[in-house]
This record gives C-alpha cells, structure tokens and sequence, in this order.
C-alpha cells in the first residue's frame, strides 16, 4: 500500500517546482542566457535521456499496438512539443503571474474539449464555471501593460492560453492510453516524441546559448528547471495521482499562482494589479464551480 502522505509530499513538491519555474525560467530569458526554443530542447532533451536511463534501471516493456502509434504521436505533439513551445515562448512575452494564473484555464479547457470530442455532457453547473473561468481569463490578458519584466503581453497570455489548449487536448488523448499502458512508459514515449519535434525548432537557439557566462546561481537554475520541474515533476504527479486519485492530485493547481506570485516578487518584482486578482479569482472560482462533486445548481444537464 502507498503512503499517502508521501504522496501529497510530491504533490505539493510538483507544484512547488512548476512554481519556481516561471521565474526560472524568466530569469534566464531575461538575462540573455537562453532563448524560448532553444530551452524548450535543453529542457526537454535531457528529461528524454532521464527517463530513458530510467527505462535501464528498472525496464519496464510494454508492447505498443499499431492502431495507438498515431495517439502517442498526437500525445507527443500536443502535450510536449506544440505545448512548450507555446508556453516558454508566451512566458518570455508576458509575467509570470499571467502565466500561472492562465494555466489555471486548463481543466476548464479540458471541460470543453471532453464536451466536443468524448461528446461528454455539459451540465447547468459546468457551464456556469466555464462562463466563470473564461471571463477571468478574458480580463486577465486585456487587464493591459504594467511595470516589470514582461513584452507584448497580449501575444504572451494569448500563447500562454493557446498552451492550455494544446495541454488540455492532450490530457483528452492519453486518457485511454493510461488504462492500457505504464504511465512511465507513456510519459517516456511521448516526451521521446515531442523531443524530435522541438529539435528542428530550437537547434539554431541552442547553438547560440553563451555557456561560458553562466553564473553558478544561472546553472542551478537551470538545474532546478530541467531536473526538478520536469523530470521529477512528472514522475511525482504520476506517483500522486496513482496514490491519491487525479481529482485530490488535480486541486493541487490552486496552490501555483499564490506560490508562482510569491516567487516572482522575491526574483522578479512582479506584482499584480487588484484589477489582475480579481480576474484570478474568476478563473480559480471557475475551476471549484466546475469541479465540485456537490451539485450547487438546482438544474439538469444541458441538451
């Protein structure tokens, strides 16, 4: 039997590192040290070679069928190369709260593309916190500029949003591949996949990363990045969600942007506006209204 605090542990460890990221990952972009694409394939070629050590350590084969190859190549673009790519590129582009707070949009996402592809129903009460969610997300990326260290917000927040909606698609397609497959094994396939996809977008920005100036606070940065908040990132929430159930393992999200904003103060000096709060609370109430098992609306699902 696993231990469940343990789990929460990593839960809480998962979104910590996502946490740390954001700023991290501005700092290093802010500084010159890296560009988007080419840390988008630092990041996700060494988390490839990682979890293919793993795979020799401790081998865990599983026969792929013909007819799942194009999934986990969907899964592979959707949820590492397409996905990334967005993110570091809109989080070079905006703050990094927008960034945390936007990505709270992603199950309201994954709500809707349940809806369209799994033609899942939509219920009185899920509609209300979609409306919820995306009117916060809507005001968060029109709320305007400010000072600190982000360019062309809007395109940012908008790549940032469009990430979600590659995550959120993604989340839909390897769902039945976690009931068939080891979800080490999935997550090994499709970071392989999306890796080979980033390569001929982001070789020319690796080439140009200035190595020789990196400080030894850049490298553990840069350590903490790759190795914390991908590699062991992945791992912890796939040990959480096995634990403790994606539902528990999902309302971990709440935490990031209040722990993502506390990091970008210290390291950024970023603030937000109460302007920008009161859309963040939009889409965290969006989120609670549409995950909540209690039934708070006296109505039937939608035709």
């Amino acid at each position: 039997m696993r231990n469940p605090y343990s789990a929460h542990l990593a839960l809480l460890g998962t979104n910590l590192f996502f946490a740390f990221n954001f700023s991290a990952v501005k700092h290093l972009l802010n500084a010159g040290l890296m560009q988007p694409f080419g840390l988008n394939l630092v990041r996700a070629g060494i988390t490839t070679a990682l979890l293919w050590v793993l795979f020799f350590f401790k081998p865990v084969k599983s026969k792929i069928d013909n007819k799942d190859i194009w999934r986990f190549i969907a899964c592979g673009l959707t949820g590492i190369a397409i996905n990334q790519l967005l993110f570091l590129k809109g989080l070079s582009l905006t703050y990094s709260n927008h960034a945390a707070l936007l990505m709270l949009a992603t199950p309201i996402l994954i709500v809707l593309m349940a809806a369209w592809v799994l033609k899942e129903s939509l219920s009185f009460q899920k509609v209300t916190g979609l409306v919820f969610g995306l009117t916060g997300a809507t005001l968060l990326i029109v709320s305007g500029n400010r000072t600190g260290s982000g360019s062309q917000v809007l395109l940012g927040d908008l790549l940032v949003l469009l990430n979600a909606l590659s995550y959120a698609l993604y989340f839909i397609l390897v769902k039945p591949l976690m009931q068939k497959y080891n979800n080490v094994m999935i997550i090994r396939m499709v970071f392989t996949i999306g890796t080979l996809v980033i390569l001929p977008f982001g070789w020319n920005e690796f080439q140009q990363i200035p190595w020789t100036e990196y400080s030894v606070q850049d490298g553990i940065y840069l350590f903490i990045i790759v190795f914390c908040g991908t590699f062991l990132a992945y791992l912890f929430n796939i040990y959480g969600i096995r634990t403790l159930g994606a539902s528990v393992a999902g309302s971990y999200i709440y935490i990031q942007p209040f722990l993502t904003s506390l990091i970008a103060m210290l390291m950024l000096n970023e603030r937000l506006s109460v302007f920008e709060m009161f859309a963040g609370c939009m889409i965290v109430a969006g989120v609670i209204v549409i995950n909540s098992k209690k039934k708070l609306f006296p109505f039937k699902n939608l035709p």
